[in-house]
């Protein structure tokens, strides 16, 4: 089974995603977490039903692994660069939003399945934060959750440990019921990543 996918013809790289995702809102009227966006994106049409293997080998679905507000990340965990600055971001807003008594949900997961089993994403996520969650599973399972986020990747396989795997650099927040609320780039600050979840948390919180 090709381990990379596509929509029609067309491989979501991360400029194509960017561009898709401000179309997802485009001329919505119902929009409440606008004020909170730091890109044009959101709604149903990215994200969806998973259902992968966490630290302990047990099944993990994305109902389980959503509760609340949550950064999802796809990357790998033999990742050079970009992987752990993100996941290092992530964790430093997590932690900035338990010091105002808010629980935001940091959830990692592989596109490397072979490399990383259970303990190995288990023990990837929880050296970023202890509330981390790895999952990984098989490579359709993978290759399902990808698709479900629109998330590109592609393990260039070259028959060494150390082959690197191309894939989308994004962290998405998600909240349950709405769905992608923002996504934020390996460059995006920590700063306004708090900035923007503390506020979808305030809008997440008003509505319910």
């Amino acid at each position: 089974m090709s381990k990379f996918f596509a929509i029609g013809a067309v491989v979501i790289t991360v400029a194509a995603l960017g561009a898709m995702s401000g179309y997802v809102w485009f001329g919505r009227q119902d929009d409440a977490f606008a004020a909170c966006r730091q890109a044009e994106a959101g709604g149903a049409a990215i994200g969806g039903p998973f259902s992968l293997v966490d630290k302990a080998g047990a099944t993990v679905t994305d109902k389980e692994a959503i509760t609340g507000p949550t950064l999802v990340y796809f990357g790998y965990t033999f990742c050079p660069d970009v992987c752990p600055l993100d996941m290092s971001r992530n964790a430093e807003v997590a932690d900035m939003m338990a010091a105002e008594g808010r629980k935001l949900g940091l959830v990692f997961i592989t596109v490397d399945p072979a490399r990383d089993t259970p303990q190995v994403v288990g023990e990837f996520a929880a050296n970023h934060h202890p509330d981390a969650i790895g999952l990984t599973g098989t490579v359709d399972q993978i290759t399902a959750a990808a698709k479900a986020y629109k998330v590109y990747f592609k393990v260039n396989d070259d028959g060494t440990d150390y082959y690197p795997v191309d894939h989308t650099a994004f962290t998405y927040l998600m909240v349950p019921g709405t769905g992608l609320v923002d996504f934020y780039r390996v460059d995006t600050s920590v700063e306004d990543v708090a900035k923007s979840v503390s506020c979808a948390m305030d809008v997440a919180e008003t509505s319910n």
